[in-house]
Order: structure tokens, then sequence, then C-alpha cells
């Protein structure tokens, strides 16, 4: 594709003073919706210039609806194709809708061919056509065939721009190709090396080939660490392998091993971002979830983890249920029990939060698994008994009574053993049956902690106490 268009949108930043002309501050939102809403396109571009591409899509994505329809239309042709890759997949579509059939084109002519991927890819029929439409034929036979593959695979991830040499070449020979050659990407980092089928055989950074004398073949300069990644690779392998081996591009192939595009450390440390903030979202039964989507919409889909939450707590209710009578005879079991499960969810979560991160990093193995799981086992007794310790003693002088602080200081022990080893185990379990472990454990590991407090409570406390 096209080299990326020179725009007044990428500010440099020349000096600290100067550093706040460049924050989006809610003075500056308030005097770009100042300008929109009076219709003043000098003075909304003028404020405008000086934002990053993500500064103007965090605008966006803060506005509501109709600021959103007022300044996008008046912005016009300035309206850049950097600002629709950093928008939120659920306001791209709008947006679209929006901008003009030539200001679209215009704007998205320039992106490389990885970013109008994930710019049409969640978009529907008709305005991935109107997208492909604009594009040269070049450009839309690649995202075409980048399409073709499923969602989440490296054919997604990268771009076909590729700068590629014979590992014969020279420095020189590589230099004089880079200067006279004018449909170079916009950003890269390597030279791929290539045999005459276009099978990658190496790398040469370009820091390495600009401190090299030109008579110095590029096959001498190879970089020592070369991952290559089959097109249909999962997005998940690939930014766990830029991360672990600190890669700033790598080359992806297709079925007959030929050169297929590059993939760059960006768009890798973009999914390994999403991964990680999908975890995040999934621990607290959100799923992927925006500040931009719908009430009705957010609503939809919190109310099944919810309704699971509901089913637990009966469950626990029901356990509660079983000792009434010890409740009724003893009420302080009533106002103590909530601290046994409480203690023993925290604990849960706590030992979840660490099994779950070391699956998401590739930390857990087969070769590990019981020693972690022992680990945290023998966490949750150590504190279970540090706190049960607490707990009697404090039971002890509030209600004077010996054998009530021993038997919370029991439950407790028994709750935050249970709890370290459940963290530990239930997304393991989950994870080996294909299930998401960010997304189900907690809601499993919650349930274990309260009905093993609860009856480790007060059926300690019903054959001691009664």
């Amino acid at each position: 594709m096209p080299t990326a268009k020179t725009t007044n949108n990428l500010a440099v930043r020349t000096s600290i003073a100067d550093e706040s002309d460049y924050r989006l501050d809610q003075q500056k939102v308030d005097e770009i919706l100042k300008a929109s809403s009076s219709n003043n396109q000098e003075e909304l571009r003028r404020l405008l210039e000086d934002l990053h591409p993500a500064d103007i899509a965090d605008l966006l994505e803060q506005i509501n609806s109709a600021d959103r329809l007022q300044l996008v239309r008046l912005y016009g042709h300035e309206f850049d194709g950097d600002i629709l890759s950093e928008l939120e997949e659920g306001l791209r579509s709008e947006v679209i809708s929006i901008l003009k059939p030539d200001v679209l084109a215009e704007a998205v002519r320039d992106l490389e061919s990885d970013d109008v991927v994930d710019l049409v890819e969640d978009l529907g029929p008709l305005q991935q056509g109107a997208i492909l439409e604009v594009l040269e034929d070049v450009d839309r036979n690649a995202v075409t065939r980048a399409l073709a593959y499923p969602e989440g695979s490296a054919a997604r991830m990268m771009q076909c721009e590729v700068v590629m040499a014979p590992e014969h070449w020279t420095v020189g020979q590589a230099i004089d190709f880079l200067r006279k050659s004018d449909a170079l990407p916009d950003q890269f980092y390597h030279i791929v090396l290539v045999d005459p089928k276009t099978h990658p055989l190496g790398q040469v950074s370009l820091g390495r080939l600009m401190r090299s004398k030109r008579e110095v073949e590029l096959r001498s300069l190879r970089e020592d660490v070369f991952e290559v990644f089959l097109v249909t690779q999962p997005e998940s392998d690939i930014a766990y392998a830029f991360n672990q081996y600190h890669l700033i591009s790598a080359p992806v192939i297709d079925a007959e091993g030929r050169l297929a595009g590059v993939i760059t450390i960006d768009d890798a440390m973009e999914a390994l971002d999403a991964e990680h903030q999908e975890d995040i979202l999934r621990l607290a039964g959100v799923g992927e979830e925006r500040l931009s989507d719908r009430i009705v919409d957010t609503a939809r889909r919190r109310c099944p983890w919810l309704f699971v939450n509901l089913l637990t707590a009966i469950i626990a209710s029901l356990v509660i249920a079983q000792f009434e009578t010890e409740i009724a005879a003893i009420v302080a079991l009533a106002i103590l029990m909530p601290i046994v499960a409480s203690m023993g969810g925290n604990a849960g979560t706590q030992s979840l939060t660490v099994a779950v991160r070391a699956i998401a990093t590739r930390d857990l193995t087969r070769s590990n698994v019981w020693r972690v799981i022992s680990r945290e086992g023998i966490v949750g007794l150590i504190n279970g008994v540090i706190f049960a310790v607490v707990m009697g003693l404090v039971c002890w002088l509030w209600f004077g009574w010996l054998m009530l602080g021993i038997v919370l200081a029991a439950a407790m022990v028994v709750n935050l053993l249970v709890a370290g080893l459940s963290g530990a185990i239930v997304p393991i379990i989950l994870q080996r049956r294909g299930i998401d472990p960010a997304l189900a454990s907690g809601t499993l590991v919650t349930t274990v902690t309260d009905v093993v407090g609860f009856f480790a409570f007060l059926g300690l406390a019903a054959i001691v106490l009664l």
C-alpha cells in the first residue's frame, strides 16, 4: 500500500512547556465541542490538528451520538484513517456510516493492510464492501485473502507489505533498493531474506544494515533469533512468542512455506493487551464490554453471570438452612459465619488470580502443576492458621466463649486451605476441558469457599457446642 500520508494529526512535542497542547484534557474537550456545535470548521480543525489519532478516537468515544455526528461531519476531509483504527469496535460502524464516501475513501487508502483488516473484520457486509471498493486492486486482494482466514489468526494480524531481499545481496545493494523503492511500508524493522521461491531464510535488522559496510553480504548479518509463523497460527501464540523472545517483527508463511506477510511488535502487543483485558473482564463475569456500549446490550451480557451467581448463592443458603436449629440456639453463629465465608472467598480469589495469570502467560505447565497446587494449598494453610489464632482470640474476647473461638478458628483453617487448593485446581481443570478459566473460575471458587465455610463452621458448631 502507499506510504501513509503526512498529516497535521501527528504532532511532535518539542518542549515540556508545550505538553498541555497535546493532552486531551477536559478544557480542550469543551473547546472542541463548542467549535463543533457552532459549526466553526476552521477552529475545530485547529484544535484537532495537534492531537494524535488515538486522542481523537478517545474523544469520539467519550461524547454522545449527536455530538459525534456533528463533529465527524464538520471535520470532513481532515478525518484520518488512523482514527478509525484506534476506535473501539462498537463505534467504528457508526462513524463509518457518518463519513461521506469520498472522505472514507481518502482515509482508508493510506492505511496498511493489517489496519484495514482490523477495521473491516467486524463490520457488516455492506460497510465491508464500501471500504473494499475504494482500495486499489492489489490492496483489495490482500485484505480479501486475509479475511478468508479465521478470526484471531496470524493472517488477520500481518501486513502484506514486506521488505525482502535475496540473501546473496550486499548491504550496498539493499540500501540502494530501499532508496529507489517508492512502495515501502510506513513502518518496518527488518529486511526478510528469501530464496528464489520466496521462502524466508532469515532477517536483517535495519540497525545492523546501516552500520555495516556496503560490500558485506546480507546472509552474514542474519539475526540469531528467527521466528516464523503460519498464517493459521492463533494470535495468542504469536503474542506469547513476541513477549517471550523479545521479537520486533516476524515473517508469516503460507501452507507452502512462502512469505505471505510480516507481523510487527505493535500488532503483537495489541493482541497481548487485548487478551489480558479480556481475562480481567471475564474474571468479573462481564466479558467484552466498553463504556460506549448500549445500556440494553450491557445489561444483557451481565445478566447470565448474575443468574449463575444467584444459583450459587441459593446453594450456599441451602447449606445454612440445614443448620437453622443451631443458628436459632446460638445467635453468635449468624454473626460470625460471614467472616469465615468472606475470608475464604478472598483467599480463593487470590489463588485463582495467580493461577489464571500463570495459565495465560504459560508459566503453569504439566511439569509444575502439582508444585503450584501444593504451594497454594500450603499458603492457604499458613494464612488459615494465622487468622484462626487472631479470630479465635477475638471471638473469645467478644463473646466470652472459648469453645466458640476454637470452632471459628478450626473452620477458618479448613476454609482457607480449601480456598487455596480450589483457587489453583478449578482453573486448571477448566482449561484442560477447553473452558476459559478466566470466565468460569470465579463463580465456582466462590461457591466452593462459601459452601465449605458455612458447612465447616456450622457443622463443627453443631457437633462441639450443642
